[in-house]
């Protein structure tokens, strides 16, 4: 018997049905109604009424003697329905350009894959990419050959048996007030303008800053609401772009004060909008007329742009090269430097826990070490000696 529900995801409805196999073990599959979340859900329960009366399982059972090059394949698409697009699309190139290609050369079967074997992977890696890229692969390896422990296609995950490349913690390149100002003068008048103060006053992600809606801005009680992202990736080869009523974490959905300049410059934002849309009629690209960063026909600017456009305006304007999201860092740098605490921080930048906001920044936590080393000098008064 066929059973299945529907879940929503990406916008979107999805029928996730659930069949027993040959063996009478019930396995899952997950189909998608192509039907928006909005005004569709009796249309999406009618079709998942059709389909499971109509469902005929035409998956071949997964073997545990098969190649393991293959299986990652099979699990590639398994895993597809249950991440983020822009997850998919790391996991794609990493299992189709990496781990397929090196493993179907040494004709491993996913039941013959032994811990030695990822081992010498890394190590081969290692050789070509940052230990942190191999960290990525190790991640998700383990998921992969998770699934496989969990469906009994294998007994143990040889994964757990196998050491992660150590890292140097990273440290992100962040502008000073000086530079800042330099930034914001720089980028008047462009299409980077509100992003780059976005991102470098409200250490805005760059998905964020794309993403923020007009609905976003209370204007009468001046607060912004981190609320809707815009995410775009290529998966095999082709361009996807996804908008989504959803952030990166349940804490980065945050409210912040909207500041009396930023407030004037969304106002003659609003205006200019406007404008455009009168003057270029039915020319205007009217897809994203809830959006705040658009250019002059309508068009969002997508984060592919940012990420094009930024280190030209960067190199034409004699400013020291660091990336977008290197704005998010010079924010979180600021706020340190100016005494907010961390805590605060953690919720100015939407930060899902403390320890991802203290990791991150305290090496510039300056400021306490200065506090520490005056109540050591106080507590050691008069027992101090100069150095002759």
């Amino acid at each position: 018997m066929v059973a299945g529900h529907l879940q929503q995801k990406n916008g979107i409805y999805y029928m996730v049905l659930s069949y027993p196999d040959a063996s009478g073990k019930r396995k899952t599959k997950w189909i998608s109604t192509k039907l928006p979340i909005k005004g569709n859900k009796k249309r999406a329960e009618n079709l998942l009424l059709e389909t499971r009366h109509t469902f005929v399982p035409d998956e071949k059972p997964l073997e545990n003697d098969e190649l393991f090059s293959n299986y990652m394949l099979r699990w590639l698409e398994i895993v597809r329905p249950t991440v983020a697009t822009t997850t998919f699309a790391s996991y794609s190139v990493i299992v189709k350009s990496v781990i397929v290609p090196y493993f179907k050369k040494t004709k491993l079967t996913l039941r013959g894959l032994r811990a030695i074997d990822i081992q010498t992977f890394y190590t081969r890696q290692l050789k070509r990419v940052s230990a942190r890229t191999v960290i990525h692969y190790h991640a998700l390896l383990h998921r992969a050959l998770k699934y496989a422990v969990k469906i009994d296609l294998i007994g143990t995950n040889p994964v757990d048996k196998v050491d992660r490349p150590k890292i140097t913690p990273f440290v992100g390149s962040f502008y000073d007030g000086t530079e800042l100002r330099k930034l914001f003068e720089a980028s008047k008048g462009t299409k980077l303008e509100i992003p780059v103060f976005l991102g470098a006053f409200y250490g805005l992600r760059r998905s964020e800053a794309i993403g923020l809606k007009w609905d976003a801005i209370d204007f009468q009680n001046n607060t912004i609401t981190i609320k809707h992202t815009i995410v775009s990736c290529y998966i095999d080869g082709s361009f996807v772009q996804e908008a989504k009523d959803t952030t990166k974490t349940k804490s980065s959905m945050r409210t912040l004060p909207l500041v009396p300049e930023f407030k004037e410059r969304l106002l003659r934002q609003k205006e200019q909008q406007e404008e455009y849309r009168r003057v270029c009629g039915r020319s205007y690209n009217k897809q994203y007329l809830d959006y705040i960063c658009v250019d002059e026909m309508g068009n969002l600017i997508t984060p592919q742009y940012v990420t094009d456009t930024f280190p030209k305006l960067l190199e034409k304007n004699g400013l020291r090269k660091i990336r977008f999201h290197d704005l998010r860092h010079s924010c979180a740098s600021l706020l340190l430097a100016n005494g907010v605490p961390m805590k605060n921080i953690q919720e100015w930048l939407g930060h899902s826990d403390f320890s991802t906001t203290a990791n991150i920044y305290a090496h510039l936590e300056y400021n306490s070490k200065l506090a520490s080393a005056d109540a050591m000098i106080s507590g050691l008064q008069g027992t101090m000696y100069v150095i002759g």
